[in-house]
């Protein structure tokens, strides 16, 4: 009996959800992988098969051909252990050490208030299902990769010699039905500013100014959906109450995980006495406009002005004026959200930028954004772009060494047997697509040029956000597929 097992209790494939709910019951966040890990060895153990770990803590384990199957090529089937670790602000959740907790709605299985990791703990079970697997069938290795979701830093990590498989199946992507061929590549940029603060001015009462209820999601999949970004509204609030009030700021933060479009930012500010009725009149309206503008995709956005009590004994302190001004000029300035759409694959996002998290230290101020794009010149673009906002604010600026893109390969005679065996199973095409997003497949197929690959998977929605949510009835059709296509490998 696991935490989970009323919520998966009667559906079909029953491995396959006994194994997501015991990974779920493990604490993954990214960097903690070790207990994710632990399971997956215990399940290759139980099934007889040799593993082998790296120096990064990447983890493959070999599944050899069946007898008279050893003809067959050998397969790489890939996933990550790590997932974000995202929740509501009224859920107390402690992602180091408890479980995630499954609630079942008729299709839809999803998390009480937290992300529920079916990115990529679905991948995590399948591979783990397939260990199982009896039946006849040529080579395999299941590669589990580690700090997917900070970097791609386990791919990144991999020894050239760690896999020997020439076809490889990563099983990372959010929609059944369509096989991803490519995906962008990324960078992240950090822009720091010293702090530099003075005493409240006398006559000024502590206030917080809160944007709370945004959906969030993935910065590379949803970025093109319209939804709000909380530092972003944040800051347009801010900067009216800067224009319209002689208003003070003395903290902000705000967003978190780099890939996680920001659903919550705060900020602390001191209202002049005789301004404070002005400024919340100003920020109910500030709130109005914005609920208007971002109504079809935030339906609970939340801007609210809350006034504190101040501490007694307690000397605060507020941002120099210089120090405000240049750090609002550059938060509403960066930019944010789809830059450029792709002229080759309709509808896909080819260069966009994710304002991702504002930190507020003891000795400075933090600003991460994440670039993405599928052409190099395109990523150049935005991430120069992105650094001259900064260096207007006197900003120092840090740059990732970011991870490649993935190329798509129309020709591959995978994705030609792919589609045959989609087509056989389903009696219909499949969609053929790329990603805005940065699948680990980039970096492979750097590390291991000629390797054919493709990505599938399940349908999940909002991915990152507490509202990551499953398709219960994809995952039969996804486990078909992926079956049928590891038999017709030949």
């Amino acid at each position: 009996m696991t935490t989970n097992s009323k919520a998966i209790e009667g559906l079909k494939l029953e491995r396959f959800w006994y194994h997501l709910a015991h990974i779920a019951e493990i604490p993954r966040g990214s960097g903690n992988e070790a207990g994710a890990r632990e399971y997956v060895i215990s399940v290759a153990k139980k099934n007889g098969l040799n593993f082998k770990t790296d120096a990064t803590g990447n983890l493959v384990v070999l599944h050899p051909a069946t007898k008279g199957m050893e003809q067959l090529p050998s397969v790489a089937i890939q996933g990550h252990l790590d997932m974000v670790c995202e929740k509501n602000a009224d859920v107390v959740h402690d992602f180091t050490k408890d479980p995630i907790r499954f609630v079942r709605n008729g299709n839809i299985m999803k998390a009480g208030g937290t992300t529920a990791g079916f990115d990529n703990g679905v991948g995590v079970a399948t591979m783990c299902l397939l260990m199982e697997d009896e039946t006849p069938h040529g080579a395999r290795e299941y590669l589990f990769t580690v700090e997917e979701e900070t970097g791609l830093d386990g791919a990144n990590g991999l020894a050239r010699d760690f896999i020997a498989s020439k076809i490889l199946i990563n099983i990372d992507t959010e929609e059944e039905g369509k096989l991803y061929i490519g995906c962008a590549g990324g960078k992240q940029t950090k822009g720091i500013l010293s702090l530099a603060t003075e005493p409240v001015p006398a006559g000024h009462a502590k206030a917080a100014l809160t944007v709370d209820g945004l959906k969030g999601g993935h910065s590379g999949v949803d970025i093109h959906e319209k939804r709000g970004n909380a530092i972003k509204l944040l800051a347009h609030t801010l900067s009216h109450l800067h224009m319209h009030t002689d208003a003070r700021i003395a903290s902000i933060n705000g967003g978190g995980k780099h890939n996680a479009i920001p659903r919550v930012a705060k900020a602390h500010v001191f209202i002049p006495s005789d301004e404070i009725e002005f400024a919340q009149c100003l920020v109910r309206d500030v709130a109005d406009l914005l609920k208007k503008d971002y109504g079809e995709t935030e339906s609970v956005l939340s801007v609210e002005l809350a006034m504190m009590e101040m501490e007694k004994d307690l000397e605060e302190h507020v941002f120099k004026p210089e120090l405000q001004t240049a750090l609002l000029e550059m938060l509403v300035s960066l930019p944010h959200g789809v830059h450029k759409m792709s002229k080759a694959v309709p509808g896909l996002v080819e260069t966009s930028s994710n304002l991702a998290s504002i930190k507020q230290g003891e000795k400075e101020i933090s600003v991460l954004t994440s670039q993405r794009s599928s052409v190099d010149a395109g990523l150049l673009e935005i991430t120069e772009a992105i650094e001259s906002v900064f260096d207007l604010g006197n900003f120092s600026v840090e740059h990732s060494e970011g991870y490649p893109g993935w190329a798509p390969d129309i020709n591959s005679p995978l994705l030609k047997t792919a589609i045959k065996v989609y087509e056989t199973q389903f009696g219909k095409n499949p969609e053929i697509k790329a990603i805005h997003a940065g699948l680990e497949c980039g970096v492979i197929g750097e590390k291991f040029p000629g390797i054919q690959m493709l990505s599938i998977g399940p349908t999940i929605r909002n991915p990152h956000s507490p509202d990551e949510l499953l398709e219960i009835d994809t995952i039969p059709k996804f486990l078909k597929f992926l079956t049928a296509l590891l038999l017709e490998i030949k």
